[in-house]
């Protein structure tokens, strides 16, 4: 506060006995003696300041201002000092105060962390947010039978205590993606009106050796405080492989986890009301103790809907769409073989994006033709300006579908395409399922050897048009399929001359080894080398049979393929009505 007094004057003269001399000469205006500091601040008339020391309990200085006539002002300092000591203190204590609850709100935050952290991300809902009931769900009547049996458990536990009979700790729901059994388990503990405790088993596993045995014990915890409930673990398979097949015993997380698993299960005691539903699509992998009796007491099987169950599955899912009055759900079912639940949900979903992008306000045929193609054909890639490949794309594609037409028990003709989708190299030619037992899985001899005709239907026809020496690699994804099924006909089904045996592969190493060790057959090198010759003459007669079928059609063939270069798409009928014509005007 002094500093309006200070300047910035040469240090020369700031002596004692300069100041005595200046003040004896009367050339100082104005002293402040500031006694604490030992220092004079003298104020000199043409504007100069200067400070100066002086002696302790000096009273020279005090007498020779006084006979002078020169004003002198004493202060005292230690009030300020005083002052700017409690403010300099006061302020560091604040500031250590603050950093003291910077860190303690950090530590709690690491401590929520690290609880959240042990305890993982399981999602809990209670019975009001569930909205999900059994009525949503179709094409899956027998595992909805089984499963309707887990609300009685729930309900009226009573029933079979009464009887001795032990409610089951768990049920194991196995089948392919997208069928609906994460739904199956929502509409469970929708009906059941207890809560559900929904995880993944993937978040069980972490870096840190403990963690996921202790996400384990805190799951079931939690889901034994809120009893009865429905604990939901989805891709199980994840934490529940079978043990011992690492390197070193296997001793690692993934084990610890599933051993903590085994264990909480073990330790439910009987009708605790808590049922742990379980999902995979890969259950030959699963640990033999973790699917016995007494923890995953029953196996559902959730599969792919029949006919009868998409016509089903799509009622639900066009209940929130608007469709025109000519579209026929039934015949959309009957042309999405093999498509689950999630897939016909995707299809309808599709179909309203494409409505809307189209600015229509209902779904039509056109919209849910362009879906169907879009997932099973791809999106639709540039077009080839060579007309020469265009050419050999046609013959290809009706090479597939004439043989598959002029072959009784085959695949029926659903759609012919020359357009490229996704990448490709050749057209697409869509096919549905002819019988009921086709789609469901049971296949014939007969019926499996005509699909391995059809498919090397295009390779036939490239021959037969344009020689051996002019075929393209066009057929190459259909080489891939011929290949993979004639292995399993000759290997897995007995559907050879080798005979009704199959051939197994002995895996001496599994898990990280089988990659080092490789896998090795139990049967001689003669029966591999049979096998290998049963495979390709299955491949070779199978190709000579669909030139056969082709061969007295090459006319017709000519007629098609040129039908289709110019018209690039055609539908069942078109294909149907084509053949007709150009059959009835080759006869004539």
């Amino acid at each position: 506060m002094f500093s309006r007094f200070i300047s910035n004057k040469d240090n020369d003269s700031n002596s004692y006995s300069s100041l005595l001399e200046d003040m004896a000469s009367q050339n100082i205006e104005s002293l402040i003696l500031i006694p604490s500091r030992r220092e004079v601040h003298a104020k000199y008339k043409d504007g100069q300041s200067k400070i100066i020391p002086i002696f302790p309990n000096d009273q020279t200085v005090l007498e020779t201002a006084e006979s002078n006539g020169i004003v002198l002002e004493v202060r005292d300092g230690r009030a300020e000092e005083t002052f700017a000591s409690f403010t300099a203190s006061f302020t560091l204590g604040f500031i250590f105060i603050l950093l003291c609850i910077i860190l303690i709100k950090k530590s709690a935050k690491l401590a929520n962390k690290s609880i959240s952290f042990l305890s993982g991300k399981a999602s809990f809902e209670d019975t009001i947010n569930i909205v999900t009931r059994f009525d949503d769900i179709a094409g899956i009547p027998e595992a909805l039978e089984e499963v309707k049996e887990i609300v009685s458990f729930l309900k009226i536990p009573d029933k079979y205590n009464n009887l001795g009979a032990s409610i089951p700790k768990g049920f194991l729901l196995t089948g392919p993606p997208g069928t609906g059994k994460t739904l199956l388990a929502k509409a469970l503990a929708g009906e059941a009106g207890v809560p559900f405790i929904s995880t993944s088993a993937s978040q069980f596993v972490e870096l840190f050796v403990g963690i996921g045995a202790s996400r384990v014990s805190s799951l079931f915890a939690q889901a034994k405080r809120k009893s009865p409930s429905i604990i939901f673990i989805d891709e199980i398979d994840s934490i529940g492989r079978k043990r011992g097949s690492g390197i070193g015993g296997g001793n690692d997380e993934r084990e610890q986890t599933l051993n903590q698993l085994l264990i909480e299960m073990d330790g439910f005691p009987q009708n605790s009301g808590v049922i742990v539903i379980a999902a995979t699509n890969r259950e030959e992998v699963l640990d033999p103790a973790l699917i016995r009796p007494g923890r995953f007491d029953r196996r559902i099987n959730v599969s792919l809907p029949d006919r009868k169950g998409r016509e089903d599955i799509l009622s639900i899912h066009a209940l929130s769409k608007p469709l025109c009055d000519n579209v026929i759900l039934k015949e959309w079912a009957i042309r999405t073989p093999g498509f689950s639940g999630a897939d016909l949900s995707n299809f309808l979903n599709e179909a309203a994006i494409i409505t809307a992008r189209e600015n229509k306000k209902r779904i039509g045929e056109k919209q849910l033709e362009k879906s169907l193609d879009r997932i099973t054909l791809g999106l639709r890639d540039y077009p080839l300006k060579s007309l020469n490949q265009l050419r050999i794309i046609a013959y290809h594609e009706i090479g597939k579908a004439l043989v598959a037409y002029l072959t009784p028990s085959a695949d029926s003709v659903d759609k012919i395409t020359i357009l490229r989708r996704s990448g490709s190299l050749t057209g697409n030619t869509r096919f549905t399922n002819l019988t009921q037992n086709s789609e469901d899985g049971y296949f014939s001899k007969r019926y499996l050897e005509n699909k391995l005709m059809v498919s090397l239907g295009g390779r036939a026809a490239e021959e037969l048009i344009f020689g051996k020496s002019e075929i393209t690699q066009i057929s190459s994804n259909q080489l891939d399929e011929a290949t993979l099924l004639a292995n399993k006909m000759v290997t897995k089904y007995g559907f050879s001359d080798l005979g009704p045996i199959s051939i197994v592969i002995d895996k001496l190493a599994k898990g990280f080894e089988s990659s080092l060790l490789g896998s090795k057959s139990i049967y001689a090198n003669r029966t591999n080398k049979q096998i290998d010759s049963l495979i390709t003459t299955l491949i070779r007669d199978s190709q000579e049979k669909a030139k056969q079928k082709i061969t007295p059609y090459l006319n017709v063939l000519d007629i098609m393929a040129a039908s289709l270069l110019e018209e690039e798409v055609f539908t069942k009928e078109r294909f149907e009505t084509l053949f007709k014509t150009a059959t009835n005007s080759y006869t004539d």
